[in-house]
């Protein structure tokens, strides 16, 4: 398998939009832009599920014929729920919540393990037993996410306490490693001949629409233990658009091109782009120039990506 510029731009630009989506997240439902979580304009799991609704209404028009006939998906229901609950139904949900209890650098931190735990299921789950080379580009990027967290500054990390909301992403994290191997190794009535003649927005729309399932219940139970109303504004139906189409939509599709074409493993090097990201788009936010360990962080990162890439 070689790194191509198509698949490097895939799997460049889903760590990009769910950067964004990080940033959009916590001034939503983190509350970040009155500096308390309760300050929040949306209760995190209702969030999620908002996200996912317009994602469905989005995708309806270019895939509702993968609803039809009901008997294919009837026929792969656990796959499918697997996919949607994973993927739609607790991965965001686990990462919004986080944010009520949890700083973004420990957020950040947490999420940074990504690597490891795509290994540890390949290795355990799927006999995919990683290379000398992976386990050093794991390394490489946990060490070019430590340089962002502590700005360039080591003794920022023993700093780091964590609490519940770092739990959270650990579980989100863990979740979405099996999310992407399943992607990659589907069952068999999901390969070749047996596969439903469904494109990508059609895959995603059934995953969406199993996962809303899982969605609808987490921002049932939220409701029901007292959450805030939402304050409805132009600004948040601009950031539901955002991470909707920007977040969802396409960057899903990227992730799934990038994960059919290079693997789990090799994903999840290109997510550790994801805290650099974010990083430059808080300092955009705040009005902060990048400093010179970005660009440190950045030749981690990617060293990392190419290291693992060595046979």
């Amino acid at each position: 398998m070689r790194l191509t510029p198509r698949l490097a731009l895939l799997m460049t630009l889903a760590p990009l939009l769910w950067a964004g989506n990080a940033v959009v997240g916590r001034l939503l439902a983190g509350g970040a832009q009155a500096g308390q979580p309760g300050a929040a304009l949306v209760p995190p799991l209702t969030l999620n599920l908002l996200r996912w609704l317009l994602t469905a209404l989005i995708l309806l028009p270019l895939a509702w014929r993968a609803l039809l006939p009901l008997s294919r998906l009837m026929q792969r229901w656990p796959y499918l729920l697997a996919l949607g609950l994973l993927g739609v139904g607790a991965f965001n949900s686990l990462q919004y919540l986080a944010l009520r209890s949890s700083s973004p650098l420990n957020v950040t931190l947490v999420s940074a393990s990504m690597p490891v735990w795509m290994l540890a299921v390949g290795s355990l789950f799927y006999g995919e037993h990683p290379r000398p080379a992976q386990l050093l580009g794991a390394v490489c990027g946990l060490l070019g996410v430590a340089v962002v967290l502590s700005r360039g500054a080591p003794h920022n990390l023993l700093a780091v306490h964590f609490v519940a909301g770092d739990l959270y992403v650990l579980a989100a994290i863990i979740g979405w490693a099996f999310y992407s191997w399943l992607l990659a190794r589907p069952p068999a009535h999901m390969r070749g001949a047996q596969r439903p003649d469904w494109d990508w927005a059609g895959l995603l729309l059934v995953q969406t629409l199993f996962g809303l399932l899982g969605a609808g219940l987490f921002t049932a139970g939220e409701q029901a233990l007292g959450a805030a109303p939402i304050q409805w504004s132009a600004g948040l139906v601009a950031a539901l658009v955002y991470v909707s189409l920007g977040a969802s939509v396409i960057a899903y599709r990227c992730w799934g091109l990038g994960v059919a074409e290079g693997g789990p493993a090799l994903a999840a090097f290109f997510n550790n782009l994801t805290p650099l990201f974010a990083a430059l788009l808080s300092a955009l936010l705040l009005g902060e120039m990048p400093q010179g360990y970005h660009a440190a962080a950045f030749g981690l990162i990617v060293g990392g990506i190419v290291v693992s890439m060595r046979r």
